[in-house]
């Protein structure tokens, strides 16, 4: 038992890997990010920011769409450049901080005169005065000359032919290490004209790399083409609005881009120089359509200062992009919202030790979760986890909230669910293994089918009774004492228990209940805690049984030369009250009343009788495939009426006809039933029923009235 003891102890410890190797497969795999859980943690970062959305403020950015109405009211896409000329002048002269065009002039306008005096037939003298207007390209590099334009280009990753690169107008300044190989590299652009690019003072790509959802959530502050590097179209506008030369990038050995600063403005990036965009609710205040400044109804107030995005809204031009917060927006909005992040916060930060702080979370409380889940039950384990989950979520929130910060909550909550699942299944497993075992050890205690009823039935382990009819068997060991007297105690003892541990096993075999064993006798009940609707047929088989294994046993033991006696048994039904009594300390599984008594007293009335199993007339009744010899009717110490009761016969006897002759001829009195006894008993000298009856008919007694002095 020690051994069994220790290796459970051994095997507990073992069981602590569990949430450890859970735990380490959990961080491994937040380790190398696979595309699932990149998926979660989008979707947590989408879900704070649709809880709480930046707060737009009346700002410093405004962006100029040419929107459907603009379409209307000065005709389809593309408008001439000498209309984007007048729209940039019309800004300029109203005092704007910066001009961005989120769009690509790339080839010369074709409606400018110069390009049409190809397409027209005209007189020379209509050919020179048209020769003699401005170019349209001419009209828009002027416009751009006067300051404060930043033009766009676009990237892409398709292998250009064309070495000519974009003009870079930015000076960078890298701190630490170039910023040149984190940066989202591109092969080829879409730029605008030489000659306007030249022209502005600003020049930078706008590029969105949406993940794989096609959400926008990160915008780059900076890219590379070929071997060089670029600000994004809204770094650009910064630096030009106000009046920085340079960009300084800021790099952390081993892990990337840390910061981007445009003058007194710093912006903290992602390792490869994105800023995370925090969208705020779609304000009409943010928007002015281009035709209400071309046509003058937007006052100058309404753009002085302020940082301008041209772009456009209109459907029709495909320029439309899905946001964090579940809505599709314009492109434009986006380059916006960014600005205003910049300039007016607040700006959204997942910081380079966010992803430690996570691992640690996660390998901390998974560790406590699966511990609790291993050592406890389930409600504390239960609680543990749950606490670990809100904690978990508040936390992250509360950073948001409060910090602005971005920490995942999706995968430390995953890796705790796993762990409590895993732990608790291992848990379940050896909880169960371990209450086999205890139920095997305890049923060595008490009768297995009364631990299956309580375990089955735990709301029985409960101090109450009930009226039930059951039957009884109750044994003794015929010289138990006089053995004890003449053998060494541990051989007797060794001797009684394997007799003990036969006869326990028939009971159990035949479904009774041990409810005593009280030195070498036994008390077996039938028909409780389980209701048996064949308890009487099944007392009487598990008697003769064990009388059959205790003759043989002692048969055994006498041909050794142990005196070991036999067995005698009473068997006994009534109506009984079942239940645990007891009190708060301990509980026993017992019955009381009358028909318990009886069937004791027909075991100690063998000795008298000298039978050696005594069946009452009340279970041989429900019992008629059984052979059995009467032996009369008791009237027990203590009783005012007389029970009838019988010697049960194995299945295979024939029934005694000539017992039951002289029985009879006893019981009504009859002259010849002395004759008749004494008859049988000089043909059975070793039947002790007959030797009985035979002695209390020489004595003068008559009928079949036995009065029983003792117990």
């Amino acid at each position: 038992m020690y051994f069994q003891f220790l290796l459970e102890r051994l095997k507990k410890k073992w069981l602590l890997l569990i949430p450890v190797i859970t735990v380490s497969l959990s961080a491994f795999v937040v380790l190398i990010d696979p595309v699932v859980l990149r998926a979660s943690r989008h979707a947590v970062f989408d879900q704070y920011q649709r809880w709480h959305p930046r707060d737009y403020q009346e700002g410093s950015v405004r962006i100029i769409d040419i929107d459907d109405d603009s379409l209307r009211k000065f005709g389809q896409w593309p408008w001439p450049r000498s209309r984007i000329a007048e729209l940039t002048r019309r800004l300029q002269d109203a005092g704007v901080a910066a001009i961005g065009f989120d769009m690509v002039f790339p080839e010369a306008d074709r409606t400018s005169p110069s390009s049409m005096l190809g397409i027209w037939k005209t007189t020379p003298e209509i050919r020179a005065q048209l020769e003699q207007l401005p170019d349209h390209d001419a009209l828009f590099a002027d416009a751009l000359l006067r300051g404060r334009v930043v033009l766009g280009f676009a990237p892409d990753r398709k292998e250009s032919i064309d070495t000519y690169l974009p003009l870079v107008k930015a000076r960078f300044v890298e701190l630490n290490a170039p910023a040149m190989p984190f940066v989202p590299p591109f092969t080829g652009s879409v730029r605008s004209l030489p000659s306007l690019v030249t022209a502005a003072q600003g020049h930078g790509g706008f590029a969105f790399v949406p993940d794989a959802d096609g959400v926008v959530r990160r915008v780059p502050t900076l890219l590379s083409l070929g071997e060089t590097l670029y600000p994004s179209l809204a770094t650009e506008i910064l630096r030009v609005a106000l009046n920085a030369q340079n960009i300084t990038t800021r790099t952390v050995e081993g892990h990337g881009l840390e910061e981007v600063r445009i003058g007194k403005v710093a912006l903290p990036t992602s390792p490869n120089g994105e800023v995370w965009m925090y969208y705020s609710e779609p304000a009409p205040e943010r928007t002015i359509p281009a035709w209400k400044v071309l046509d003058g109804t937007t006052s100058d107030s309404e753009l002085s200062g302020k940082l301008i995005v041209v772009g456009t809204s209109a459907p029709g031009l495909m320029d439309l992009r899905f946001s964090a917060l579940g809505t599709i927006i314009p492109g434009v909005e986006i380059h916006a919202q960014l600005l205003e992040q910049a300039l007016d916060g607040p700006t959204l930060q997942r910081p380079q030790w966010s992803e430690a702080v996570e691992v640690v979370l996660l390998v901390a409380g998974g560790l406590l979760v699966g511990g609790v889940a291993l050592g406890f039950g389930a409600v504390p384990s239960l609680g543990v986890f749950l606490l670990m989950l809100a904690g978990t979520w508040g936390a992250a929130w509360l950073a948001f909230r409060q910090g602005n910060l971005l920490l995942d909550a999706a995968a430390p909550s995953l890796a705790f669910a796993l762990t409590f699942v895993v732990s608790s299944i291992v848990r379940h497993v050896g909880t169960e293994r371990r209450q086999r075992w205890v139920k095997q050890a305890f049923s060595r205690y008490v009768s297995p089918n009364l631990v299956e009823h309580l375990v089955a039935h735990p709301e029985a382990l409960k101090l109450s009774g009930e009226r039930q009819q059951c039957s009884f068997l109750f044994t003794d060991l015929e010289g138990f004492t006089a053995l004890m007297e003449t053998m060494d105690p541990a051989a007797a003892v060794s001797l009684v228990n394997r007799y003990l541990d036969g006869l326990i096993a028939i009971a159990f075999a035949h479904d009774g209940t041990l409810t005593r064993i009280v030195g070498d006798g036994l008390a077996i009940l039938f028909s409780a805690p389980i209701v048996q609707d064949d308890h009487p047929m099944r007392a009487v088989r598990c008697a003769l049984a064990m009388q059959k294994f205790a003759h043989q046993y002692a048969a055994e033991l006498q041909a050794q030369g142990i005196a070991f006696g036999q067995t005698r048994m009473g068997v006994h039904l009534g109506e009984v009250i079942v239940g645990n009594f007891g009190g708060s300390t301990i509980l026993d599984y017992r019955a009381l009343g009358d028909p318990i008594n009886t069937a004791s007293r027909l075991e100690g009335a063998n000795r008298y009788l000298g039978t050696l199993v005594c069946v009452s007339q009340a279970v041989l009744a429900q019992c008629p495939s059984f052979a059995a010899r009467p032996i009369g009717r008791l009237l027990l110490k203590g009783k005012q009426q007389p029970i009838m009761v019988f010697e049960p016969l194995d299945m295979t006897t024939t029934p005694d006809a000539d017992y039951r002759q002289a029985f009879e001829r006893m019981r009504s009195v009859s002259s010849d039933a002395l004759a008749a006894f004494e008859r049988l008993a000089q043909e059975r000298p070793a039947d002790r029923l007959v030797a009985m009856h035979l002695a209390r008919l020489r004595s003068g007694e008559s009928g079949d009235l036995l009065v029983m002095e003792g117990k």
